[in-house]
């Protein structure tokens, strides 16, 4: 069985974390800028196991849980702020319109 080279996966995870950083910079809507960050978390979790992989080390994978424990908050408070502020703003989650940090 071939093993998949450390540069396909540096390629696919660059990649991963480009889109991420474009819906982050040019998204309005907070849910989409939520999605991106995750897919900047995932992207940086599969460089961690490539290279954990490539040097035979279990450090990458075991900060991977460590990251993904961390987007497991995230994604606990985030959606929690996220519906809160839908539900006290005018039924929005445009990032425009979340300029004060009071109701």
């Amino acid at each position: 069985m071939s093993e998949i080279p450390l540069h396909w996966n540096l390629v696919l995870s660059a990649f991963l974390f480009t889109i991420g950083i474009v819906g982050v910079l040019t998204r309005r809507n907070t849910l989409v800028i939520y999605m991106s960050v995750e897919l900047m978390l995932n992207a940086a979790n599969l460089a961690l196991v490539a290279f954990s992989r490539q040097w035979r080390h279990l450090d990458g994978q075991v900060m991977v849980f460590f990251v993904m424990t961390v987007a497991a908050a995230e994604v606990a408070v985030g959606l929690g702020l996220i519906v809160a502020i839908f539900r006290n703003r005018e039924h929005t989650v445009d990032v425009d319109s979340m300029n004060v940090m009071k109701w």
